[in-house]
């Protein structure tokens, strides 16, 4: 190996690790100083205390909140995959008029900002009587997280050998029975992949979904958006901590059981 070959293996070395900084600092910020055990936002602390996790179980409104999210998240997700597996099928196998039209309006939330979104369904909403609902918030909720799960579908799809399928249907096997146990486990790695990042993505939500959300169906970042505008305390620096965690031990669990790479890229 020469010298400018272990010069630029350092370099890049020394860049990564920078970058990797970077993107780390905030979170380990946020935890630590959730674990603060004064009133008030603190780092470096004078001990550690468990305070203001304690103060999350004294908060049932953000409880509330919190499996509120959940339950948006997964509804949403689901929908959002079981609407994008019929459309990424017949984008990626047929050729129609219209095709390129559909293709970008699927994919079209990814390029309005989710304000506008937010004023346009606010508006919509509230013309046809369902504004503030759970049902509203899943419907703008399935709008903006189906780009994610159409992509990795139809990359899924688009890479499919569908040799195997043609075959189980000429030895008698119906179309469904054809997706159900042909395609669908090959495109599987895709599916829960574009399910993921819309869960993600669902539970995330913020900029669009202060506009549709109302005080029965608050969700837990408009909750903590609205928290924040009132006082400031380490309560949501423990509220995030929590959100780090469980999502590094599901992060973990999911690459050891089916493996981040196979899931992420939607091949298998």
């Amino acid at each position: 190996m020469s010298v400018d070959s272990r010069r630029n293996g350092r370099a890049a070395l020394a860049f990564h690790t920078l970058f990797m900084i970077f993107l780390l600092a905030p979170l380990v910020v946020v935890i630590l100083v959730a674990f603060t055990p004064e009133g008030y936002l603190s780092y470096p602390t004078h001990g550690f205390s468990l305070r203001w996790f304690r103060e999350i179980l004294a908060r049932p409104d953000f409880i509330k909140a919190f499996y509120q999210s959940l339950n948006l998240g997964l509804v949403s997700a689901t929908l959002a995959t079981v609407l994008s597996i019929p459309a990424a099928l017949a984008l990626a196998r047929f050729r129609f008029t219209g095709r390129e039209f559909l293709n970008g309006l699927f994919l079209s939330p990814l390029m309005i900002p989710h304000i506008v979104l937010g004023v346009a369904f606010l508006r919509f909403f509230s013309q046809i009587g369902i504004g503030g609902t759970f049902a509203s918030l899943v419907f703008a909720h399935v709008v903006i997280i189906m780009p994610y799960t159409l992509r990795l579908v139809l990359a899924a799809v688009m890479g499919l050998d569908r040799e195997t399928e043609r075959a189980a249907i000429s030895l008698g096997a119906s179309p469904w029975t054809g997706f159900r146990r042909i395609t669908l486990p090959q495109i599987l790695p895709g599916v829960a992949g574009g399910w993921m990042l819309a869960f993600i993505t669902s539970f995330d939500e913020l900029t669009m979904t202060v506009f549709v959300a109302s005080p029965g169906n608050t969700t837990l970042p408009v909750k903590m958006y609205n928290y924040i505008e009132q006082t400031i305390d380490p309560l949501l620096a423990s509220v995030s901590t929590v959100i780090i965690v469980l999502t590094v031990a599901f992060m973990l669990v999911l690459d050891r059981f089916y493996g981040l790479d196979r899931v992420l890229s939607g091949k298998g």
